[in-house]
This record gives C-alpha cells, sequence and structure tokens, in this order.
C-alpha cells in the first residue's frame, strides 16, 4: 500500500453498508483519469466564498482557484465523473503566512474548499454528500482526452456553467503519493475529508502551462467572476490514478456573527435519493470562442 494510515490497512477487504450504499473496503477509485487547473485570483475576494476557521491559502499576494476533473471508472459505486473547482485554504482561528502553508501542510491544515461540485450519477450524490458532507449534485458532465488537450464541460438547465482545457504535458511519469484534504459546508457544519493519491503524473508551470476556464452564462457560479481569474500558474494531466477515500471524517459547527435566518442544506436533500448509475444527457450548451 502507498503510506495510508494502518486503521485503513487493518479492514482492506471487509465490508460496510451505509445509506443502504455497499462498499468493499477500502473506498477507492482505480484506472481513472484527471485534469487538475491551478489559476491565480483575489485572495481577499475569495474571502466571500469561504466560512469562518477556512482562510485563503496566498502565494505571494494571491489566492487559487483549483479546477480539478476526474472520469472515475472503476469504483464502488460505478463510473461517474466529478467536476470540483475549489479554493485553495488553511483551516484554523487565523489565516496563515503567505507560502508555508503549500510546504508545511498538516501543520496549517492546508487543502481546498470546494465550492461546487457536480458528478455524473445520482448513487454519486448520495454517498458523497450524504456521508462524507460534498456539495454534490448532478450536472451534464463529460470529460475528454485528445491528442494535445484533455477537458471537460459543465452544463445545467441547458447552459454552460463552466468549460476547463489544459494542455497534455510532454512527460506523465511523475510519481507521487500523498494526502489531500477537502472542505466542504453541509447541514450547518464544516466537513474534512482527506483521499490519499499513488499515482503518475505529469505537469507544466507559469508561462508553459496552458489552460482556459470559461465561466459560462449560467447563474450558478456567476459570482466566481469577481474573483478575476487569471491565467493558469500550473496544470496537471494524471493519466490512471488510484486513490483512496479515508472513512474518517471531520466536522466542526460552522459559526456566524448571528443566528441565521435561513436553515442550511441538510439530509433532506438527500434521503430520497436513489442508487442509480444512470448519466445525465452529455453537455451541448456552445462554448464562447477563445
Amino acid at each position: 500500500m502507498f503510506g495510508i494510515p494502518k486503521r485503513i490497512k487493518d479492514y482492506i477487504g471487509r465490508f460496510a453498508l451505509v445509506d443502504g450504499i455497499p462498499f468493499k473496503l477500502p473506498v477507492g477509485a482505480v484506472n481513472s483519469p484527471a485534469l487538475m487547473a491551478v489559476f491565480p485570483i483575489d485572495a481577499e475576494k475569495a474571502k466571500d466564498f469561504l466560512p469562518a476557521g477556512i482562510h485563503p491559502m496566498r502565494l505571494w499576494t494571491k489566492g487559487l482557484l483549483v479546477v480539478t476533473v476526474i472520469d472515475y471508472r472503476e469504483t464502488p459505486i460505478g463510473k461517474y465523473i466529478e467536476y470540483s473547482i475549489a479554493i485553495a485554504c488553511t483551516h484554523g482561528a487565523k489565516p496563515a503566512p503567505r507560502l508555508l502553508p503549500a510546504i508545511f501542510m498538516k501543520w496549517f491544515n492546508t487543502g481546498q474548499y470546494v465550492v461546487d461540485l457536480p458528478v455524473s450519477s445520482e448513487v454519486s450524490v448520495k454517498g458523497g454528500k450524504g456521508i462524507w458532507g460534498m456539495p454534490k449534485h448532478q450536472g451534464h458532465l463529460n470529460f475528454k482526452i485528445d491528442e494535445r488537450t484533455v477537458s471537460s464541460q459543465y452544463d445545467l438547465d441547458g447552459k454552460l456553467v463552466t468549460y476547463v482545457e489544459i494542455d497534455k504535458p510532454a512527460n506523465t511519469s511523475w510519481p507521487i503519493k500523498m494526502q489531500a484534504s477537502n472542505y466542504c459546508s453541509f447541514r450547518g457544519m464544516l466537513m474534512k475529508s482527506d483521499i490519499f493519491l499513488n499515482t503518475n503524473f505529469g505537469f507544466n508551470l507559469f508561462s508553459k502551462a496552458k489552460a482556459r476556464f470559461v465561466i459560462g452564462d449560467h447563474p450558478r457560479l456567476q459570482a466566481m467572476k469577481e474573483l478575476n481569474i487569471g491565467p493558469a500558474m500550473a496544470t496537471i494531466y494524471l493519466p490512471s490514478i488510484t486513490a483512496i477515500l479515508d472513512d474518517r471524517i471531520e466536522s466542526w459547527f460552522l459559526t456566524f456573527d448571528q443566528l441565521p435566518k435561513k436553515a442550511p442544506e441538510g439530509f433532506e436533500s438527500v434521503i430520497n435519493l436513489t442508487q442509480s448509475e444512470a448519466w445525465l444527457s452529455p453537455p451541448d450548451a456552445p462554448i464562447p470562442p477563445q
């Protein structure tokens, strides 16, 4: 295995049944390609998207928008695409110093706060939101690998929400073993989950990081245009990931200066969902020209 905790190794081959969803443990995925693009954003404006206790991670004066799309091909709940739009962050009482959280990730509780997370199938929504608190919902998604580029489109209601495209790196044989943390909001709680990756990847940095990220005309993410998203700082292509999702979840109350007048989304949004692995139709909204 690849640096995962002993407690996870101890239950390899056992089974779980959670919210009616059967799992052979550990919960993982293999043979699944992924793309990632990292863009500089206005760190001050990024605060508007983050709850109390979560702070934008700063590289110099900028925050980071992280777009990750995974074409899950072999998982315990079947095939699905997951399209993550997140802000790199730290967790704690105070903002962290610049740059250091990218190096000392555990010390500063570095991760990403997930703003939106469409997926292909209903069972992925049921499990990801109901168990791990991830803000999943079904969307019209695709994942395309061409000779030169890797891309993904995300539509809702017949309109484009976002489109991301990166150039393939020349070399995808760099090995990586790491733990990554996701922070999400659900049920009035801040939820943290971890994933352990063991894979090969390729990357391009700065001027070589050719990427395109388009926010379409659907209203869902229009507010993100205020982040002043700049040209990509890094692009990553992972031809075939192996990943294990930790079963341990941490959570904290989300706190506010005053009692919220409206209850946050809760279990009512997942309790009646089915275990359907069916996908919505592919996205077909037009993509604006470059």
